[in-house]
């Protein structure tokens, strides 16, 4: 819902950034790699309970996240770069909750599972639109600079990383924060369902329902 406004925000900052690694050779899956390793590392930080060196590499790591894409389309974005990056996205966003979860079992456990449960829903509602759009010939008017159809939701990449900021500021709530979470994911799984059904069934008005 938010990373529309956020991205023209960081074009200014993103851009030139990108075209000074793109004189210096270097290529977007390379960043794209750096970003999803520097994340492991801030997932690492706060299985030790560190959260505040978690939250600085988190911050890192999504901004590799932003340039990988911007370096992309200087070099020519490629299907294996596409894939890289949504692949180490959905990676990423998975290690923050089992790190909570690892730095207090007791307390973040079963919120920890209840994020990650619904992370599995955005994720999988979000892949099988993509697929299925690339079937139909759509394409994202919203997006149009992703490698695949990027269909939004209430829980998007900007809402994410606002929710693992809270969480490493004040990680004695985190059970509150993956739990509120948890239920926006649940709203944003409802909406890409609901969007789904009428897009498909939009496209093939002769299918019928089959068992």
């Amino acid at each position: 819902m938010l990373d529309r406004p956020a991205l023209r925000l960081l074009q200014p900052l993103l851009h030139p950034m990108a075209r000074g690694l793109h004189r210096m050779g270097l290529r977007a899956d390379a960043v794209t790699w750096a970003g999803f390793v520097i994340g492991l590392g801030g997932a690492v930080a706060i299985a030790l309970s560190q959260p505040l060196l978690g939250l600085a590499l988190i911050l890192l790591s999504r901004l590799c996240d932003g340039l990988d894409g911007t370096l992309a389309r200087l070099s020519g974005p490629t299907p294996r770069g596409a894939f890289l990056d949504i692949t180490l996205d959905f990676l990423f966003y998975a290690s923050i909750p089992l790190a909570f979860a690892l730095a207090d079992p007791p307390a973040n456990a079963l919120p920890a599972a209840v994020l990650l449960a619904a992370f599995i829903g955005t994720g999988s509602s979000f892949l099988a639109f993509a697929v299925l759009a690339e079937r139909q010939g759509l394409r994202s008017q919203a997006y149009p600079q992703k490698g695949f159809y990027y269909l939004g939701g209430f829980t998007e990449a900007t809402e994410t990383l606002t929710c693992f900021a809270l969480m490493c500021l004040w990680p004695q709530h985190f059970a509150w924060w993956a739990h509120g979470f948890a239920a926006l994911c649940g709203l944003t799984v409802v909406t890409r369902l609901a969007a789904g059904w009428q897009v498909f069934g939009r496209a093939n008005p002769s299918n019928k329902d089959t068992p």
